[in-house]
């Protein structure tokens, strides 16, 4: 079926082409409305199916002929274990972990929120969640204790699952001061912690509240799938960046599991018995979906990775994996290729390994600037797979479709929409622009399955951050254009762009052609109050290992750059050398904050920075250029 029979199906008959889509997974219980409006107004998938989602991803496969299969590999380059799970395996260790969780007393729609590093156990423990039908949270391990106070009381778990310690290349960090502060600081109390000892880290356990985790799993006996409704939540994501009352995602299951199944073939092309890498962290959404969930329920193997890109040992780190294991798609954030790139410009270390297997790059998370995207395409010759989604969709809203036809990329785009999102470019008033004009992109309701229902315990916030904005509508909170082909441009977030003397200019766009420079590795554009002209651009930037260049004839090269690419009205004359840039531990710059501090603004440090020492070091370096 070609790209756009399938997208207009799913535009003009949704619910037929849901339906169809449903069908490929198991059901309790086969769902007969398929689409329909909640008490509160909101458009729900597939309302009176029952189905679980542990049994999708793991009990399925097991009593299908694929037991003995490979549903997991964990590899830990910072404690040198390599672990292989089979379905048989991997359902085993849910099933007996979903029996300590329901001696710890949770059941069908209760909280448990998990806190821990990138191990086996993690993923275990997820499943084991949605095997009982309660609602995990999974909250970054390594969140400082107050944001996991915040966390825990607004979705008061009865259990917290955590670990003795997580490891940052070489730096142990201790989970459980941290958890045993938070709970402190928390209101509320969860009645249990299970903890996992790690040998590089022994803990002392609380008597009374703290289980260990191999003990429990000793005296426990294995739990059974627990049939749920379609709409009962399987998890509620924090999202990263927040500060004061944190946003709970909520993910329900039934169109989260049909989503999942239909964007692995769809997007990713992947299929029962291909190796799928996600090298995110399943603290965040990516972890979530292509962890743990996608893979497993589509039948492939999931590669959980205990490392970085780069000082686990080396650059080749990524490459290595791939070829360790035949990994046929990787997906991970540009800025993992910009730290790789920096360290290993020529990209001689891929060289050592057999990449045979690898059949396509994707990137996601953040702006993937073209000249990150060619230096991979140069240096790897595969198709690179530039795709665009939320936290709040769970998949991707566009991207180029490597299952379902794959179209010529261009430039800057992330191709076209996903089937299932009718994605609009609105004006401020709500109205669609033309093609080729810029505005909000906006989704036309219904989302398809897998987006966000809620927002956990403050529909009133979904309501005004999502819906109301333009009614019919779910507003992305990113400008962008559709050109003449359908394909979509996104040019960051609508804070990001900046009015320079009545013209409204993407920063992005600017730090496209900032990046273009041969010293340049990485780079971030923000907006600088001005008196003439109201707001002009500043750019920051990271060099290249090894580059050595004046910073004024640097400055000056840039400037020519962005004039030429963008014009004079651009008004781009500060650039200044950092060392390093504030990013969240997902890899995303915190442009918010950069501008704060390029104004001369208050602000506050995001729990989700992985440096804050940086902040002060730009401050200094602002400080001296004023």
């Amino acid at each position: 079926m070609t790209y756009q029979h399938e997208y207009q199906a799913s535009i003009d008959t949704p619910e037929l082409f849901w339906r169809q889509q449903a069908d490929a997974i198991h059901w309790f219980r086969e769902p007969s409305t398929i689409l329909a409006k909640d008490e509160m107004g909101i458009d729900r998938w597939f309302v009176d199916g029952e189905l679980n989602t542990a049994y999708l991803a793991l009990d399925h496969h097991v009593l299908n002929g694929r037991a003995e299969h490979t549903a997991l590999i964990y590899d830990s380059p910072v404690t040198q274990q390599r672990v292989r799970y089979t379905y048989a395996q991997l359902t085993e260790q849910v099933a007996l972990f979903a029996g300590v969780l329901k001696d710890a007393g949770v059941g069908r729609g209760d909280r448990v929120v998990i806190y821990m590093p990138m191990v086996p156990e993690a993923a275990i423990a997820m499943l084991a969640c949605a095997r009982l039908g309660s609602v995990h949270s999974v909250v970054f391990g390594g969140f400082a204790a107050h944001e996991l106070a915040i966390r825990l009381d607004d979705a008061k778990p009865v259990v917290v699952v955590s670990a003795s310690c997580g490891i940052e290349v070489d730096r142990l960090i201790e989970y459980k001061p941290i958890v045993d502060e938070a709970i402190e600081l928390a209101q509320h109390k969860p009645n249990t912690c299970i903890v996992l000892q790690r040998p590089q880290c022994l803990c002392d356990l609380v008597d009374g509240r703290d289980l260990d985790w191999q003990q429990a799993m000793i005296a426990a006996q294995p739990a059974d799938c627990v049939p749920v409704r379609a709409t009962d939540p399987l998890y509620i994501l924090y999202t990263s960046g927040t500060t004061g009352k944190p946003k709970g995602v909520v993910r329900d299951n039934g169109g989260h599991a049909v989503a999942m199944n239909y964007s692995m073939a769809t997007v990713y092309d992947m299929h029962p018995g291909d190796v799928f890498w996600a090298a995110s962290d399943v603290g965040w959404v990516v972890g979530h979906s292509y962890i743990v969930y996608a893979p497993l329920i589509r039948g492939c193997t999931t590669v959980l990775y205990e490392g970085k890109p780069v000082r686990t040992p080396d650059a080749g780190a990524f490459w290595r994996v791939c070829a360790d294991y035949q990994v046929k798609g990787i997906f991970a954030a540009p800025t993992a290729f910009r730290a790789i790139r920096k360290e290993d410009p020529e990209c001689r270390l891929a060289a050592q390994y057999d990449l045979s297997a690898l059949k396509t790059v994707f990137m996601a998370g953040e702006r993937l600037d073209p000249p990150t995207y060619d230096w991979v395409k140069t240096h790897i010759q595969r198709p690179i797979v530039d795709h665009w989604w939320q936290t709040e969709t769970g998949w991707a809203i566009a991207g180029n479709h490597m299952g379902l036809e794959p179209a010529e990329p261009k430039a800057g785009s992330v191709t076209r929409p996903s089937p299932g999102y009718n994605v609009q470019i609105l004006d401020v008033k709500g109205m669609p622009v033309a093609r080729g004009e810029q505005g909000s992109i906006a989704i036309r309701l219904p989302l398809p399955p897998g987006c966000l229902p809620t927002i956990w315990g403050n529909h009133e916030r979904f309501m005004n951050g999502y819906l109301n904005t333009y009614p019919g509508y779910y507003v992305t909170g990113d400008g962008g254009m559709l050109d003449a082909d359908n394909y979509l441009f996104v040019l960051g977030r609508t804070d990001d762009i900046i009015n320079v003397a009545g013209h409204r200019l993407s920063t992005g766009e600017m730090e496209e052609v900032v990046a273009g420079h041969e010293a340049v590795a990485e780079c971030a554009v923000v907006g600088c109050a001005s008196e003439l002209k109201g707001e002009e651009p500043l750019g920051l930037v990271l060099l290249k290992d090894g580059v050595h260049i004046c910073e004024d004839e640097l400055r000056q090269q840039l400037i020519e750059r962005v004039r030429d690419n963008i014009g004079a009205v651009a008004s781009f004359k500060q650039a200044v050398v950092v060392s390093r840039l504030p990013k969240t531990r997902s890899g995303k710059i915190l442009r918010k904050v950069l501008r704060n501090i390029a104004n001369g603004e208050d602000y506050q440090t995001p729990s989700t920075i992985d440096d804050p020492a940086c902040l002060q070091e730009i401050e200094d370096v602002l400080q001296r250029q004023r």
